[in-house]
């Protein structure tokens, strides 16, 4: 099932997409209340093409793995290290489908980072990891979007990775999917950067949802970024970056400054 949220130029609404999106018949059916629990069918449909996709969730908090893909803990100068390295972007970093990456005036480079997220369906804390799965909603495609140069010179990532508009998510959450071997892939302006796939993963989906909830209670819709495979570079204004996860569907965002 692939639950999108969205807007038709009224209040933004969550809705269940069906059909293909492929040929363009696609259309979104309303849901009410929320993904999260129980919930029915308003009645409403609508042609995809005629609404506007939103984030798919305003996560609480973006929980967010680094070097965790062993090409590209090497490509920043380094083996991965032996545990999870967990940091966090604010929810006030979240972009979606279509918006603009906004280029800060300060960085004077600014790297795409695609990976696999998951969106935690339900109230968790220290979850054991043969039952990680059962607390996800679905997975989604993002963009750890990173001022390279602030990275560096802070000698730490808040602010390198929290400016607005640096965490794109979507089109939409996919909720019936094994994420243990997908590809994943980035392009810049048609021109594939990253082409990896998840089973390379150092710490996979269950061994991350396990870890982060052992440091932090894990709130419906939270989301968690993977990691991001080698291949990142800098963007430029008047780019266009697109994450794709087989089985998800496509991220597109174009770049502009400030």
């Amino acid at each position: 099932m692939r639950i999108a949220r969205y807007t038709d130029g009224s209040e933004p609404a969550f809705g269940v997409v069906e059909g293909s999106v492929a040929d363009g018949t696609a259309i979104v059916a309303g849901i009410t209340p929320h993904p999260f629990a129980p919930f029915t069918f308003t009645g409403a449909r609508q042609p995809l093409a005629e609404v506007r996709l939103l984030a798919p969730v305003l996560p609480s908090k973006i929980l967010c793995i680094g070097k965790n893909y062993a090409d590209h803990a090497r490509e920043m100068g380094g083996e991965a290290p032996a545990s999870p390295v967990l940091f966090l972007k604010p929810s006030t970093s979240v972009a979606g489908p279509g918006d603009p990456i906004v280029l800060p005036p300060d960085s004077e480079r600014v790297d795409y980072e695609g990976e696999l997220a998951v969106v935690i369906g339900r109230l968790c804390r220290d979850v054991p990891v043969e039952r990680a799965l059962s607390v996800v909603l679905g997975y989604t495609c993002a963009n750890d979007v990173t001022a390279r140069d602030q990275q560096t010179t802070d000698g730490q990532w808040t602010r390198a990775k929290g400016h607005d508009t640096f965490c794109p998510i979507g089109p939409w959450i996919e909720t019936d999917l094994d994420p243990s071997d997908r590809v994943i892939r980035t392009t810049l302006d048609g021109e594939v950067r990253q082409d990896s796939r998840t089973k390379l993963l150092l710490h996979d989906v269950p061994a991350l949802v396990a870890f982060m909830s052992r440091a932090m209670t894990l709130l419906p819709g939270d989301v968690l970024l993977t990691g991001t495979p080698a291949g990142v570079g800098p963007m430029r204004a008047g780019q266009t970056v697109a994450v794709t996860v087989d089985g998800i569907g496509t991220l597109t965002n174009p770049v502009t400054t400030r």
